[in-house]
């Protein structure tokens, strides 16, 4: 097992056991990059906020992964984000929305370039429809 697959692993962990910003953070560079469907974060802290929202919104989360792969500096895993929404959502446009308590099961694909042990590149990619019909978004997003 290469750097970008630990360092993959770690963040899936903090994501997923630890759910805690500063262990999240760790995972990244001071200057890294991650790219999502929410738009583009620059810089450890605004990334750490970021994926923290996912953990506090979805606090019993986990991740079942379908294929981890690791070429050179990048790891990729795809798979299933689930748990339940016991916490409250932000949305991009700064509203929150009061956990729904649903059953959340939602297919991505995480792409991580690594240097000295930390991510400097993340994209992220999810199915976000099943997404928005799983937090009761679905019929506003169509509006």
């Amino acid at each position: 097992m290469g750097h970008a697959r630990e360092a993959m692993d770690r963040l899936t962990e903090a994501m997923t056991e630890s759910r805690d910003i500063a262990s999240i953070a760790e995972c990244f560079a001071e200057d890294a990059v991650a790219t999502t469907p929410e738009g583009r974060f620059c810089g450890r802290d605004a990334i750490a906020e970021y994926m923290g929202e996912f953990a506090v919104a979805v606090p019993d989360s986990g991740f079942e992964h379908e294929h981890r792969y690791e070429a050179g500096d990048t790891a990729i895993d795809e798979g299933w984000f689930h748990g339940t929404n016991t916490g409250p959502v932000k949305l991009p446009d700064g509203r929150t929305l009061p956990p729904t308590g649903n059953e959340i099961r939602v297919h991505g694909c995480d792409v991580a370039t690594v240097k000295d042990d930390r991510i400097v590149d993340y994209r992220l990619y999810f199915d976000q429809m099943a997404f928005l019909e799983q937090f009761g978004l679905a019929a506003e997003a169509r509006a």
